[in-house]
């Protein structure tokens, strides 16, 4: 890793793969519903970021592995913080989708 590494945002794409390859995970898009509908990493939910405490009700156990993403990273920073605020420890902001180079769903 060089100097300036901790500078480049989450790599969504290997955030995906990490995703797909825990067991148990729960991949979360904070975008607004409008945004999620015109297109999603598939396997997605969307809890968006003025919402987020409604997660809750979709992760009962607070080691549930949790990957976050919306547009940019932004929002997923922000709502990975409040998660883990509310006590759930295996949170993961993975960027924005905006960089993904997988096939959306709609």
């Amino acid at each position: 890793m060089g100097f300036l590494d901790f500078l480049k945002g989450a790599d969504i794409n290997s955030g995906v793969d990490e995703f797909k390859a825990t067991p148990g995970a729960l991949l979360l898009d904070v975008r607004t519903p409008q945004e999620y509908r015109s297109g999603h990493i598939p396997g997605s939910e969307n809890v968006p970021l003025q919402v987020i405490d409604a997660a809750t009700g979709r992760i009962e156990a607070k080691d549930t592995p949790v990957f976050v993403y919306c547009q940019s990273g932004g929002r997923s920073s922000q709502a990975a913080a409040a998660l883990k605020r509310m006590g759930y420890s295996c949170v993961k902001n993975i960027g924005g989708i905006a960089s993904y180079s997988g096939t959306l769903e709609r």
